[in-house]
């Protein structure tokens, strides 16, 4: 597990299961880049975060309070990465994915935030996504300081048209963002319960929104709830399974299917699998 150590205004991070461009450019989340000075910077929970490698500690410009108000979870460090790689590497392949990609984690990211980066994604890029993303909280967010915006809430979005987004350019994504606004705040699709429900009950109702499908409701499900059975199938992930899973994951995979996914998509993508 991980060790911590807190400053007056900073966090520093000792963990050999978190390595900062694994988990921050790996496709879950859009709102982290890295600047010249080396530096990863982003928003979380309305907060701005600023997170760099030093030798081998992790820093963050956050006290201990605010570590464990906003990223102790989303960091996932009440996971046991230790206890889940040794697990899937009863799989040799499985076991030379982690050892290539050690310092992948899967984040817990606000759930309204997750639905739209996931509809903006698809058929995207992720420059592009980046991009939309970035307009969206420019427009329609709240200023936190210079340059940085919270991500927009639904129940604003749901009083919005189509044509309102049209600042943002998103295409063909603004009416699915829009339908998935109103639902969320209508009620119709009630997102706190997501962690806890029915695993398919949790996906159907995603699917309720206009343009999630299964792909992207696993994402949803993986990347902003902790449900880690969830497995999403890209391009990718097709590939790699074609080539070394025709028959499915193995077993040690049963209950971290997405975590599994994570060390192999990273792995296909490094070895052009």
């Amino acid at each position: 597990m991980a060790e911590f150590e807190f400053l007056e205004n900073s966090t520093i991070i000792k963990s050999n299961s978190f390595d900062l461009r694994q988990t921050l450019d790996c496709g879950q989340a859009f709102r982290f880049s890295l600047c010249d000075d080396g530096i990863w910077r982003g928003v979380v929970k309305s907060k701005v975060l600023e997170i760099y490698k030093k030798d081998d500690k992790i820093i963050l410009n956050v006290n201990k309070k605010e570590f464990y108000d906003y990223f102790y979870e989303y960091f996932s460090f009440d996971v046991n990465y230790s206890e889940i790689k040794q697990k899937l590497s009863a799989d040799k392949t499985l076991k030379k994915a982690i050892e290539q990609s050690p310092g992948i984690r899967i984040l817990k990211q606000e759930k309204f935030e997750t639905v739209c980066s996931f509809i903006f994604s698809q058929n995207n890029n992720i420059p592009r996504i980046k991009g939309i993303i970035s307009r969206f909280c420019e427009n329609f967010g709240e200023k936190i300081e210079k340059g940085y915006y919270s991500f927009p809430k639904a129940e604003k979005i749901a009083n919005l048209s189509v044509d309102d987004l049209a600042p943002i350019r998103a295409g063909f994504r603004a009416k699915y963002i829009i339908d998935a606004a109103r639902k969320i705040a209508n009620g119709e699709v009630d997102l706190e319960v997501l962690e806890t429900c029915d695993i398919e009950k949790a996906r159907r109702s995603l699917m309720k929104i206009n343009g999630i499908g299964p792909k992207v409701s696993e994402c949803i499900l993986l990347f902003s709830c902790k449900r880690f059975e969830c497995f999403p199938v890209d391009v990718w992930i097709k590939k790699v399974m074609a080539n070394l899973y025709p028959k499915g994951l193995p077993e040690c995979a049963k209950g971290v299917e997405g975590i599994a996914q994570q060390y192999l998509f990273d792995y296909a993508r490094n070895l052009k699998i």
